[in-house]
């Protein structure tokens, strides 16, 4: 199996354990429960990290695909598209910040970011596994070249 065929599902797989990494963590917080946060927040981060390496390298070394889907369902799946891409490009740089001011020990302003960060995080995470099971299993056999 090549990495053409085989990081999709690898990367689908990062993305899934990086939602539940992400839930848990704000649950733990939620429970006052500051140093398993920090814990699973930065495992959360690792998963992330490992998962952007091995989309990158995949996107460099894939063949282009092109949705195969028809009617409505093409329209819903490059809207989902470009709205991970563009939030995927915004989070990253904000999820490196709101680490850094947590671990700089700046909690008002690591909480104040972490508002818009969880829920821009988790919107590209959750999208890209949809992205995922439409391009990969709902709609296959979209690889072009």
């Amino acid at each position: 199996m090549s990495s053409a065929t085989l990081l999709p599902h690898v990367n689908a797989a990062l993305n899934a354990v990086s939602t539940v990494l992400i839930v848990l963590g704000f649950i733990l917080i939620r429970r006052g429960a500051r140093e398993a946060h920090r814990k699973v927040m930065l495992l959360a981060i690792g998963v992330s990290a490992v998962f952007l390496v091995s989309y990158l390298f995949y996107h460099f070394t894939a063949p282009i695909f092109v949705f195969p889907g028809k009617g409505p369902i093409r329209a819903l799946y490059y809207v989902l598209l470009i709205t991970h891409v563009i939030l995927a490009a915004v989070v990253t740089p904000m999820v490196v910040l709101t680490a850094l001011r947590a671990l700089r020990g700046t909690f008002d302003r690591h909480k104040a970011l972490a508002r818009w960060t969880l829920p821009i995080w988790l919107y590209v995470t959750i999208t890209g596994v949809i992205i995922y099971w439409m391009l990969y299993h709902a709609y296959p056999g979209g690889a072009v070249g």
